[in-house]
């Protein structure tokens, strides 16, 4: 079992050095590519055309997935690009049905491997199981034919070469997903706080151990399915941005819990809480801006760039655009990303364009304004004075709300009649919350539907 981490203070001394495409603890593969090491690096993702996923249609899913893997390989070639991650994230019937997962993750990594053996590109695999622990009311987290078959994909696809194992967990989503659509702030820090910390210990032990039996690396998490959802849903105007940005800072010590028990990066790219992470564990992260527009709309296009180490598209579907497929259209544009930040980096100039990716994103949006890289120093901060993932949770998201007055008093953000108006409502909620993590535990017992959520999963 992985021995735990604390983290007690930040891995800088100073924002000026809190730069993109090195991290203090650059990771390295067995290649020799190495995330965080002074180089930005494309991470390409992609996904299916919309069609079922059956064992009659697995031959011409091989093929689709041939065809994406060659075509993005060729064009790294063709533009000179050093190296690259894959990320294969499987769909839910990939999931349920592991061998499907495991097939199509052997396909890409021995192209993979073949690029590299024939042309010198070097490449990096990914392997992301879906979590399908969700799909069970209440969830069963720690056993079970999903749980297995969610290892077991993990163990053979280190075994045929993955580099990486990430996933997107989904401890606590069953009561999170209503906190979200009714902007509930008390309910979303329970399940962020309390309860997906102790999914994720347990998790990221297993997980761990899998990766050094097989000689992968144990990457990193996300909370997309808590974070990302807040702030679509929030683009869309269903929900306020000012609870969004409290998501996403909410999400953190859930998303250290992997680092404090094993993890070692890089971090997922949709999970943009990596930014604070970088700042307390020094670990390299990936990130999505811009550039993964196909896959969702965001306020943080830029902004997201300022401290990456890897530079992902999120996700393209293989479909055809008047230049060529998707996913190799991705691939150029984060190529072409990637060789400008790079090229900045090696003239000297690496903190003149994260500063310019900060400015012109960072006062326009609240959700925005917190990926500052001296705010993230302060959100950071905060969390490593305490170990308790609950006090961690509520702290952040209560000095948030002080960094959003504070912005508002210096006229560096505005916030319209409505958003003003949930400031205010969010921060009556937060007062509701008690400081002692069982007190309000006690209390949430009784309001939680045990139809939707059992808390016993939890170690609760």
């Amino acid at each position: 079992m992985a021995e735990k981490k604390e983290f007690t203070k930040l891995a800088y001394s100073s924002v000026d050095d809190f730069l993109y495409g090195v991290s203090p603890f650059p990771v390295k593969t067995e290649n020799g590519l190495e995330i965080g090491g002074g180089l930005v690096y494309p991470e390409v993702n992609f996904t299916l055309p919309g069609m079922a996923v059956t064992k009659d249609t697995m031959p011409e899913v091989l093929t689709i997935y041939k065809e994406i893997i060659d075509g993005v390989l060729q064009k790294a070639l063709d533009l000179h690009q050093p190296g690259l991650v894959i990320e294969y994230e499987t769909l839910p019937q990939m999931s349920e049905f592991p061998q499907f997962g495991i097939d199509i993750h052997k396909l890409l990594r021995d192209a993979m491997f073949e690029y590299e053996a024939k042309y010198g590109l070097k490449s990096a695999m990914r392997m992301t199981p879906n979590d399908l622990r969700e799909i069970n009311r209440p969830m069963i987290l720690r056993g079970g034919e999903i749980v297995d078959n969610m290892f077991h994909m993990f163990r053979q696809s280190a075994l045929d070469g993955a580099d990486f194992l990430a996933i997107e967990s989904t401890g606590g989503k069953e009561i999170n997903d209503e906190a979200i659509m009714n902007a509930d702030i008390r309910t979303a820090i329970f399940a962020l706080g309390c309860m997906a910390p102790r999914d994720m210990a347990w998790l990221w032990q297993n997980i761990s151990d899998i990766a050094r039996e097989t000689g992968a690396i144990p990457a990193g998490d996300s909370a997309c399915g808590f974070g990302n959802t807040s702030m679509v849903l929030a683009e869309q105007g269903f929900i306020p941005k000012v609870f969004a940005t409290l998501m996403r800072v909410a999400t953190i010590p859930r998303a250290l819990t992997a680092l404090e028990n094993g993890a070692v990066g890089p971090s997922k790219d949709c999970a943009y809480e990596g930014i604070f992470l970088k700042a307390i564990t020094g670990t390299p992260i990936a990130l999505e801006g811009k550039t993964a527009a196909c896959a969702h709309f965001s306020p943080i296009g830029n902004i997201a760039a300022a401290v990456a180490d890897l530079w992902s598209n999120e996700s393209v579907q293989h479909i055809k655009l008047l230049s060529g497929f998707a996913p190799v259209v991705s691939t150029e544009q984060l190529i072409y990303d990637c060789r400008l930040m790079n090229v900045a980096a090696k003239q000297g100039h690496a903190k003149l364009l994260r500063d310019l990716l900060v400015d012109s994103d960072a006062y326009l949006d609240p959700q925005a304004y917190i990926l500052k890289p001296d705010i993230a120093f302060e959100i950071a901060g905060e969390i490593v004075k305490t170990q308790n993932q609950f006090t961690r949770t509520l702290n952040a998201v209560r000095l948030t709300l002080d960094i959003l007055r504070r912005g508002i008093d210096k006229k560096e953000i505005t916030l319209d009649e409505r958003e003003s108006l949930w400031l205010e409502r969010l921060s009556a909620q937060i007062e509701q919350v008690p400081e002692d993590e069982e007190e309000f535990i006690e209390e949430m017992k009784d309001e939680i539907d045990t139809d939707k959520c059992d808390l016993r999963e939890y170690g609760i």
